[in-house]
């Protein structure tokens, strides 16, 4: 990602609606349906600044990666413990078979080959463990924040499907989320390419504007995990080796 980006998220992830509507979402997601033992090792790759890693601490020992520097350094102090460093699709140097969850949140659409990321992440993996998965959703969505963001592609649910199968990864069917806010979000990319004003700037709202924002997002952890939403702007999962079929 660009350098502006690392920077936007270290100012913003601790008051934007998106950051932390998001972490209510995937926190009530992953008590409902990830079934984690007691004492449980996670692992999130590409954390960036951090943000997310309190919410998993909620489920047992966290470790990290993050690949820039700066946001590893601001990571790092969240954690309490070095962040690693260790690059997509390889993960050279990270244990394997050690987790029983990996967290990849926004991450496998910034790797040319998702599928090989997929592999290697499949193989830090406990014989019981999940990969929980969040991508974005519909190339038609495809706007200058992707490109800023040094995405490779935005996902359909046959095309996350279709990668998860090829890294022998089996799961349920992928969830759409961001589903009440969606029509605001084409409707505010249909202008922008109307009007050639097209700009990356996530900054949030106005206070008020934001608190509304995060609450009608937040609305979407009491169904996340019991109802498939009909669209959305990401797509959820969580996924495991199909050798345990």
């Amino acid at each position: 990602m660009d350098r502006v980006i690392y920077n936007r998220m270290a100012e913003h992830d601790s008051v934007h609606w998106w950051y932390r509507g998001r972490r209510a979402i995937l926190a009530e997601y992953l008590k409902r349906a990830a079934d984690l033992p007691q004492g449980a090792r996670l692992l999130e790759v590409g954390c960036g600044t951090g943000h997310n890693l309190p919410m998993l601490a909620r489920f047992g020992t966290v470790d990290a990666i993050e690949i820039d520097a700066a946001s590893r350094e601001i990571a790092s102090r969240r954690l309490g413990r070095p962040v690693l460093d260790a690059p997509l699709p390889l993960l050279s140097g990270i244990e394997r078979g050690a987790y029983d969850l990996v967290a990849v949140l926004d991450v496998i659409e910034h790797v040319e080959d998702d599928v090989a990321a997929l592999r290697a992440i499949s193989e830090c993996l406990k014989p019981s463990g999940k990969i929980l998965i969040t991508v974005p959703a519909h190339q038609w969505m495809w706007s200058m924040h992707d490109v800023v963001n040094h995405h490779y592609r935005r996902y359909s649910r046959a095309g996350l499907a279709k990668a998860l199968a090829a890294a022998e990864l089996q799961s349920e069917r992928p969830r759409y989320f961001n589903a009440l806010l969606f029509p605001l979000a084409v409707a505010s990319r249909a202008f922008a390419k109307l009007t050639g004003k097209q700009d990356s700037d996530d900054a949030p709202p106005p206070g008020p504007v934001n608190c509304l924002l995060e609450r009608a997002f937040s609305l979407e952890r009491h169904a996340i995990g019991r109802l498939q939403l009909p669209i959305g702007l990401s797509l959820l999962t969580l996924a495991s080796p199909t050798s345990r079929a």
